[in-house]
């Protein structure tokens, strides 16, 4: 069969020739591509013989889809797949792998450094040091004693909720499969863990349920003093809600690291005038270490479903 690489998703030579080698064995092709592709038409030029497809988060429409006549196989170096059209797929008997869990750390960690720059003004207080401005009367927030709440708690948000507990906050948590209190956090209503938070994070997936979830009747349930952070997807929050509510002062800050669509964002988003809004260009998941072990189980997936397995 033939495997197309759309983007480079191996960190290493070393890695990507053993992969390379264990294909080649069965007597499998991989074709390897050392940039995204910049349009649709030069993505179904590189993918459209394809048997499998190995990526991450380029878009891939019905349309797309269905000028690969051979598709039988899309391994996602990637945790979500709301980027593919799974319906096209589904009518075609394609099969969808993704890599789930291998962010769980990096993420989780991305959150606690956004938080904690929230509260502390972090980058704020970088730029106005280098304007030669001194803290000008600036007192921030601890950590420790806040609640935090967190909406979705699957690996990641799980992975939140222990750093948090462990820095002595308060958690409390929504979750789809989870109903009973844990160690590190209480189970709770989503309006009642909004009233009741300091901090909102956000690590549930895009569906149909959660999208525009954090709405403008949503954020009015959250205390004037709180923040909210996202690292989950950009379309879970109404980010023109979000900016009005920052602007008027309902909300004392937000953190962002996902958008509607992959940076870089539009020049006329909302977020980019809202006050007190920290911006990150969607790298929650991009630590070394994180990328090295995406690269393993989407390479694991394609050969277990070469293997049947």
């Amino acid at each position: 069969m033939k495997i197309v690489e759309i983007e480079p998703i191996f960190t290493t030579l070393e890695s990507r020739q053993q992969f390379e080698k264990s294909l080649n064995d069965k007597s499998h092709e991989l074709i390897s591509h050392s940039n995204r592709p910049s349009d649709k038409t030069e993505l179904i030029n590189k993918i459209k013989k394809a048997d499998i497809i190995l990526m991450s988060n380029i878009p891939l429409d019905g349309e797309i889809i269905n000028q690969c006549e051979n598709l039988k196989m899309i391994s996602v170096a990637f945790t979500g797949i709301d980027h593919i059209d799974v319906e096209a797929c589904n009518k075609r008997g394609i099969t969808i792998r993704n890599s789930a869990g291998y962010s769980t750390n990096s993420v989780a960690e991305l959150t606690l450094g956004l938080i904690i720059d929230s509260l502390r003004k972090i980058t704020y207080l970088d730029a106005k040091t280098r304007s030669l401005s001194d803290r000008n009367g600036f007192i921030g927030s601890e950590l420790k004693g806040k609640t935090v709440g967190i909406i979705g708690s699957g690996a990641i948000g799980t992975q939140v909720g222990i750093i948090m507990n462990t820095l002595g906050c308060k958690v409390l948590f929504t979750s789809r499969s989870i109903k009973l209190d844990t160690y590190w956090g209480k189970f709770t209503s989503i309006d009642a863990l909004l009233a009741e938070s300091d901090i909102v994070t956000l690590h549930t997936p895009l569906t149909p349920e959660t999208e525009f979830l954090i709405d403008e009747n949503k954020i009015s349930k959250m205390k004037e003093t709180a923040f909210l952070i996202n690292t989950a997807r950009g379309k879970v929050v109404d980010y023109n809600a979000l900016a009005d509510a920052l602007t008027k002062g309902k909300l004392a800050g937000a953190a962002i690291d996902v958008y509607e669509m992959e940076p870089p964002i539009s020049k006329n988003h909302p977020l980019l005038t809202a006050p007190n809004c920290i911006l990150t260009p969607h790298i929650a998941y991009a630590t070394n270490e994180a990328l090295t072990l995406r690269a393993k189980i989407a390479s694991e997936n394609i050969i277990n479903w070469l293997e049947n397995k």
